[in-house]
């Protein structure tokens, strides 16, 4: 444990989900191969594109609507009903196509269940402080478990902007009614959570198992307290 700047009293403590509490890659690339084999099988003809012509096309749709940039699941239903628009599709296959592909999507995304280790982390420190989540994903947090351990999980969409964004650390201490330093925010990401929850006001601490350097964007800002595994948590207990 590295501590960069001394933490103030906190009274709740947010987590980032993904790649935090879990190794979300694996789960992310066999979703997105079961839709893409869906969407294959079902309307040929978008077979011609591969992985790269379909991230070029979302992201063309980012320029169009820069909001679907902040909702993850609105974005790969967009992606999805506007390629099989153009690959001459009716509007109605189309929808239904989106329709199918996002459940298939959201079925594998969320196959799977938090290491009971982490699991049992989170209960400890529950005994104490109220649990969060703030995520910029779109997992199902009921079926992998966090619902039990987590007063709630905050996603973006909906008018709510994606981490590094304040909305999100701005809303849970809205809702938990507590000042935003009494927040503290647990993450992997330098940028999206420890940027982030600093430009809130929040404390925050850095999960770094690599011993990474910090994104070139975010090495101004240190974390309150840098850890390299999340069993060093119990150590503010």
């Amino acid at each position: 444990m590295i501590q960069y700047q001394r933490l103030q009293p906190f009274s709740a403590i947010s987590f980032d989900l993904d790649d935090t509490l879990y190794n979300n890659f694996p789960y992310v690339m066999h979703a997105s191969e079961q839709l893409f084999r869906l969407i294959n099988q079902t309307y040929p003809a978008t077979a011609l594109w591969d992985t790269t012509q379909w991230q070029q096309f979302k992201h063309a749709l980012f320029a169009q609507h820069p909001e679907l940039a902040h909702d993850t699941t609105a974005a790969r239903y967009a992606m999805l009903y506007q390629a099989l628009l153009q690959f001459g599709y009716s509007e109605i296959e189309a929808s239904k196509g989106a329709q199918e592909g996002m459940k298939c999507f959201q079925h594998h995304r969320s196959n799977f269940t938090v290491d009971e280790n982490i699991m049992a982390l989170l209960r400890r420190l529950g005994q104490k402080y109220p649990l969060i989540g703030i995520t910029n994903g779109n997992v199902d947090t009921q079926r992998i478990g966090l619902d039990d351990v987590m007063q709630f999980v905050l996603h973006p969409g909906h008018g709510v902007k994606m981490k590094p964004s304040t909305d999100m650390f701005t809303l849970a201490c809205r809702q938990l009614d507590i000042r935003p330093s009494a927040l503290l925010h647990v993450g992997d990401h330098p940028l999206s959570d420890i940027a982030g929850a600093k430009m809130a006001g929040c404390q925050s601490v850095w999960l770094n198992p690599c011993m990474q350097q910090r994104h070139k964007k975010a090495q101004s800002v240190l974390p309150h307290i840098e850890i390299n595994q999340l069993d060093l948590l119990l150590q503010l207990l």
